[in-house]
């Protein structure tokens, strides 16, 4: 499998990084690195202050080279009535998104002694896989510690692990 990463906005080189770690990680994938992209225009909404996420997708599903195909983005965003998202894919499909904006908490609550720069780094890996996940067709998983997880939260995100349970790999393989 090939997964291009596509920055949106002001990516940071290790964003980027972890990103690409991630992938490669969990998937034993191929990972290339797209040309940074500008936010799509009519992603904003003023109302909200925030970023349509499906807009991304558009972007990353419509320039991506990959199989499957992830933007990745500083920018807050939302989907529907949720208040934000970390990020968003269609099931099955070849595009997502993931936003850092609120993954950059500073603090996991006291779940370890690491530090805010480690934290942050694990949960752009996370999320990452997560979506990626997605597109492969896995759905939310039920196990605490599989990266499949629902997790509204960065405590949550940070309590799950970075890879797959057993019953997920196997769907994947």
């Amino acid at each position: 499998m090939h997964v291009d990463v596509v920055p949106v906005g002001d990516v940071s080189a290790r964003v980027k990084r972890e990103a690409s770690k991630g992938l490669r990680t969990v998937y034993d994938c191929e990972v290339s690195m797209h040309e940074p992209q500008p936010i799509p225009t009519g992603a904003y909404d003023a109302d909200r202050d925030q970023y349509r996420a499906e807009e991304f997708i558009d972007l990353a599903q419509r320039i991506g080279s990959g199989e499957k195909n992830i933007a990745v983005t500083p920018q807050d965003l939302y989907y529907r009535r949720r208040n934000y998202v970390f990020g968003l894919a269609y099931l099955s499909g070849s595009g997502s998104v993931i936003s850092t904006h609120r993954l950059q908490t500073s603090s996991d609550g006291g779940f370890s002694n690491r530090s805010a720069s480690d934290i942050f780094g694990d949960r752009v890996r996370k999320e990452v896989v997560h979506e990626i996940g997605h597109t492969l067709g896995l759905e939310h998983c039920d196990n605490e510690r599989c990266v499949m997880k629902f997790s509204p939260t960065v405590r949550e995100v940070d309590v799950k692990e970075q890879s797959l349970c057993g019953s997920c790999a196997t769907q994947v393989t």
